[in-house]
Parts: C-alpha cells; sequence; structure tokens
C-alpha cells in the first residue's frame, strides 16, 4: 500500500468513516448532538464544542499548508472558539469540521510519496508524514475525551 493511501484510510478511521480502533470516529461522535449537549461543562474539561473546534483549527490550518499556502497557525490559539449560542452555531462548527476533515483526507490522498518525505514547511517540524500522523494521534486522544464526556453528560441527565 502506498503511504498516502495509508494516511488516508487512517485519516478516514478517525474522522470520518472508522469504526475500527475505538467503534466510532469523531463526525459520529459529535452528528447527534445539540448545541446545548456540546457546550455542557463537565468539571473542568473542555467542552464537545471546545474540542470540535480545537481539531478544526489543525485541520484547515495544515490543509492550507498543504495546498501550497503557509504555516499561520498557532498553538496558543487552538482552543479560541466562538462561543456557541445556538443550534445554528453548531451546525456551522459541525458542518465545517465535517467539510474540513473530507478535504484534508483528499489532500492527503493525493500526496506522493517524495511530498510526504519532504520537510513540513520548515525542517524543524519533521516531514509532512509525521505531522500527518501526529494529526492522528492528537485526534485520537481528543476523540477519547469526546467520548468520557458524553458518558458524563449522559449519567448526568
Amino acid at each position: 500500500m502506498k503511504l498516502n493511501a495509508y494516511l488516508s484510510n487512517r485519516l478516514r478511521e478517525i474522522l470520518t468513516e472508522g469504526k475500527w480502533v475505538l467503534g466510532t470516529n469523531f463526525k459520529a461522535e459529535i452528528i447527534d448532538l445539540d448545541w446545548k449537549q456540546a457546550t455542557q461543562k463537565v468539571n473542568d474539561f473542555n467542552t464537545i464544542a471546545d474540542l470540535t473546534f480545537h481539531i478544526d483549527y489543525y485541520l484547515a490550518g495544515v490543509s492550507k499548508v498543504l495546498k501550497g499556502g503557509s504555516l499561520d497557525i498557532k498553538d496558543k490559539f487552538s482552543f479560541d472558539a466562538p462561543t456557541i449560542h445556538s443550534e445554528k452555531d453548531w451546525e456551522n462548527l459541525v458542518n465545517k469540521f465535517c467539510a474540513d476533515a473530507e478535504t484534508f483526507i483528499k489532500l492527503v490522498e493525493n500526496m506522493s510519496d517524495k511530498d510526504l518525505m519532504a520537510d513540513f514547511v520548515d525542517k524543524q517540524y519533521g516531514t509532512y508524514c509525521r505531522n500527518i500522523d501526529a494529526m492522528i494521534e492528537h485526534t485520537y486522544y481528543h476523540l477519547g475525551q469526546i467520548i468520557l464526556i458524553k458518558k458524563r453528560l449522559t449519567h448526568k441527565a
């Protein structure tokens, strides 16, 4: 299997379609929530809306680089989510996440092995492959948090 196919399959698994590793994926966990559930605070955890924004922030920012643009995202801004005030606000965030996830997957799918092994923006950041792999791991980490938060929300009801 080519590296681009391997990575894009792993991205689909975690972001939009898979159920193999956790029995679910990011999209499946957020698509059925209403805005009040998505923004409900559980202890001092981030909300599901915050985590959705956070992952989407990286998907959109790295996608820009994959399209030939500059790396403009900064970790310190990755949780600066706009406040969700309504169901429409939440739907907009979910739709943006889904669209950005699909775009990211397609961009990775279309990369050559040579491109994947090239330095990502600057040599200090490692290769494109390493950064995409880190995106997968990062998303699994936060998806685990979302699953736990949803369980806590369900048990409070």
